[in-house]
This record gives C-alpha cells, structure tokens and sequence, in this order.
C-alpha cells in the first residue's frame, strides 16, 4: 500500500452492494417448489437436481461465439440437472420453466438497500465512482438494471464484455483510463480475495478493502487485503484513514 490521495473507489457487485448469495438462495427454493410439484418427488430427490444446478452454474465456461445465449446454456442445466436424477418422463419445458423462475425469483430480489444508496450518494461527491464486475455480460447488465444502480457510478464495466476480467491488470487499466485516474489513485473494494484483492494487488492500487462478512481467515497463500470490514457501509471509516 503506497501513500497519496484517493481520487476514485472501484466497487464489485456481487455480495458486496447487492446480496447475490441470499437472492440466489430464494429462488433455489421456488424453483424447488416448483420441481417436487410437477415431478412428484421426495426432498432428497429435489435438492439434489437444485445442487447439481447450482454446481454447473459454478463451473461454467460460456462462449458466445458458440451461437448458444446464456440462458440457453442455463436451461441445458437445468435440463442436464433433472434428467440426472429422474428415470421417468416430465414435461419437456420444465427445464426451461425452472430456469427462468429461478432468474426472474433472483432478479426481484437483488436489490441496493437504502443505507447502501445513500453511501454511494455521498462517496460520489468526494469520489470517482465505477463498477467492476465479473460475469457473463448479459446476465450482470441484467442485475444492474434490476437494481437501478446506474446513477451511483462515473462508469459500469461487466468483465464479460472484455477478454480479461478480474484479476487480471488489463480491465483494471481500462478502468483507469475511463476514470482518468492513476492506479495509485484507486481503492479497490470487493468480496473475493482471488478476484477483487488479487487483482487489486496486481494493478498496483493504493489499497484493497475485502469485505468479509462471515468470520473467514485469508488462506495461506491468497492475496492479503490491506484492510477487512464485514460490510460495505463500514468502507467510511478506512477512507478516513487513507486520507
């Protein structure tokens, strides 16, 4: 961590100004509701096709150029998911029926709380704001549209539109020059030491806030953050020290 003013706060998304993880969990339950009303099956049974669901969406490698949207590629999941763990027929559009609840679920319920509203209001006018996220790029324009966050920053960029995202120093670059800020300038702010504080850490930033909110350590060999809250509206009180 260098000395000098910040001029500028880069922000992740996910789980760090909107809770993706609970938004995820609700719509899990729906579509599980969904899935033991039409196929008649026993929790075990249910929970296990929303796991197997759950872990392709972790796993994916999307490629546009593939000709195939990414909600064609989460519907083959979901497809994959269910014919996985059930012998018998089912209707042929419940793949794409559960998918889409479980979208649409996740969409309503994502959303910037006040408190965080007006932290961003009040960080814009002493700082250049921008948005930094990985993703699919259809999918995280989705979610900052659902939100209505589009006011609080100078600049959106969805690592998907770009052939690097986090942690690599190239979109952090591009981040630099949208801002016309250095990288000495910038704090970095964000939930994942392998994404956000790693790639902080290569772009060569003033520092790197890492929100934890459980009570995690940082593992032997991850990147160090320079300073832990346990939630984004704490982030006033480290500015105040990087002053």
């Amino acid at each position: 961590m260098d000395g000098g003013t910040v001029k500028a706060i880069l922000f992740d998304f996910d789980n760090t100004l909107i809770e993706t993880s609970r938004a995820g969990g609700i719509a899990i339950q729906k579509v599980s509701e969904l899935l033991k009303s039409v196929l008649q099956v026993d929790d075990n049974t249910v929970s296990s096709i929303c796991s197997k669901f759950r872990q392709k969406l972790l796993l994916e490698s999307f490629d546009s150029s593939a000709g195939r949207t990414i909600d064609e590629v989460r519907v083959n999941h979901m497809e994959e998911s269910i014919r996985e763990m059930v012998d018998g027929s089912y209707p042929p559009s419940l793949a794409s029926d559960c998918y889409f609840m479980w979208k649409r679920s996740r969409l309503q319920v994502i959303s910037l709380t006040p408190d965080i509203c007006c932290l961003l209001k009040d960080l814009r006018s002493r700082y250049k704001l921008l948005l930094l996220t990985n993703g699919e790029s259809q999918t995280q324009k989705e979610k900052v549209k659902a939100v209505g966050c589009e006011e609080y920053f100078d600049a959106i960029v969805v690592g998907g539109d770009y052939p690097e995202q986090k942690p690599f120093p190239s979109i952090f670059t591009l981040c630099f020059d949208l801002l016309q800020v250095e990288a000495q300038d910038c704090v970095m702010v964000g939930d994942s030491l392998d994404t956000d504080i790693q790639g902080g850490f290569n772009a060569g930033l003033r520092a790197t806030v890492w929100i934890n909110s459980g009570e995690g350590h940082v593992p032997e060999g991850s990147a160090k953050p320079d300073f832990t809250i346990p939630h984004v509206l704490e982030l006033p009180g480290i500015l105040e020290k990087l002053r």
